[in-house]
């Protein structure tokens, strides 16, 4: 059972530990004196409509939907996107992976490269799929799948496994690994950088005991324009195609950030390796809670005229604190709060003590510290003990920094708790 107490941030909670499902029942609102501020908090409304409209493209387009559970990493929104119909989650570490596991998730895939024997155990043990993309990185998968000791350039001083016997050390995982082969970009993450050399480490998959050879994934995340995104999902095409004679089975190609899965289903979806069955597996995890920043302005919704729309489900209310020189407040909330590694956060309104509110437009972050939001006032008035709401950019570096947030319906009731993991 969670639990609300002393150490759950933005809830202010000085007495004895009181479970979600009481707070909950106990029909809270935001300023009734049950949190503190800074507080961030998450709108049921937009995350049940996000949910939905992603839900609705993947089936509407062919694809199958994966999607990527580091943005929130909550066992409530697992839930509804499985139950929207998600294939399974995809996730970037062995931890993440893990946590995915014990959510009950029956599909898991790391979009990752994973080199630790201890977890490439786990992984064969629990059939999680992992990603490759060097000859290297089959080999120390294949040793820690099958006991054997690393051989060639991935060998070190030492066996595949630490010596500390039972399940950590080079004993057997048992199972078989299923594998991705990962098609990179000059310039980009991860990924073997042409399609002769991922063929390799394919052949390498194929020819190492414990694994078994899956498919092909990449990353279209970084590149900088449509037109070159669609050439390189072309090349993954042709990727699929030069390693369809070593894959047993259906054929995985997946593919999907969150600023392009627009022209991930143009160029993935549907049949189009001959006498072969593709899944394409789409990976966008930024959507469920989307934002007021990052991703409002590159979301293929903006593209998809017709189709739906995202909503921001996520805000930060926090308190002026100061207002020391003309022109200049000081709000509490800083880089341990809100996210501001893609964009600064968004004034959105402005909370009077009497309880009035009005829009904040004319106030603006300039900076932040690690709890401090540097205002510029210029076109706005504030006094100290204002709250202002905030909408963040970059959801990915946002639930993290909380244990807890209230869920908020349209009444403005509290109705839930999400509890982000990792």
């Amino acid at each position: 059972m969670s639990v609300i107490d002393w150490r759950t941030k933005g809830f202010f909670v000085p007495g004895p530990p009181i479970s979600d499902e009481d707070f909950v029942a106990a029909g809270h609102d935001l300023f009734g004196g049950a949190f503190t501020y800074p507080l961030m908090f998450a709108r049921r409304a937009a995350l049940d409509a996000n949910v939905a409209t992603m839900a609705a493209f993947c089936a509407r387009r062919g694809l199958m939907f994966a999607p990527h559970i580091k943005t929130h990493m909550s066992p409530t929104l697992v839930r509804a996107q499985l139950d929207a119909g998600a294939w399974g989650v995809t996730v970037a570490t062995a931890n993440q992976a893990l946590a995915a596991h014990a959510m009950g998730v029956p599909r898991i895939l790391i979009a990752n490269q994973v080199l630790d024997p201890t977890a490439l155990r786990w992984a064969a043990a629990h059939d999680v799929t992992i990603t490759v993309d060097s000859v290297e990185g089959a080999e120390i998968a294949a040793a820690a799948v099958t006991g054997e000791a690393v051989t060639g350039s991935a060998a070190g001083g030492s066996a595949a496994g630490p010596a500390d016997g039972g399940a950590a050390s080079g004993g057997a995982a048992g199972g078989t690994l299923p594998v991705l082969v990962e098609l990179g970009h000059d310039g980009g993450r991860t990924g073997a950088r042409t399609i002769a050399g991922l063929l390799e480490v394919a052949e390498a998959i194929g020819a190492r005991p414990g694994l078994r050879l899956a498919g092909v994934t990449a990353y279209e995340g970084g590149l900088p324009h449509a037109g070159a995104v669609a050439a390189f999902l072309d090349r993954l095409r042709d990727a699929a195609n030069a390693v369809a004679t070593l894959v047993d089975g259906d054929i995985v190609v997946s593919a999907g950030g969150s600023a392009w899965f627009d022209v991930v289903a143009d160029r993935l979806a549907g049949q189009w390796i001959p006498d072969r069955t593709t899944v394409p597996l789409l990976r966008s995890g930024a959507y469920v809670s989307h934002d007021d920043g990052f991703y409002r302005e590159r979301t293929p919704w903006n593209r998809l005229a017709g189709e739906g729309a995202l909503h921001a489900a996520l805000g930060v209310w926090a308190q002026v604190l100061s207002t020391p020189e003309p022109g200049l407040a000081l709000a509490g909330m800083g880089k341990r709060d809100a996210p501001y590694d893609e964009g600064l956060p968004e004034p959105q309104w402005i909370r009077a003590a009497d309880g009035t509110v009005r829009d904040a437009s004319g106030l603006r972050v300039t900076r932040m510290n690690d709890h401090h939001t540097y205002l510029s006032t210029d076109a706005a008035h504030v006094v100290p003990g204002d709250l202002v709401l905030f909408g963040i950019s970059h959801p990915c570096t946002a639930f993290d920094k909380w244990r807890a947030l209230p869920i908020v319906d349209h009444d403005g009731r509290v109705s839930g708790v999400l509890r982000p993991y990792l």
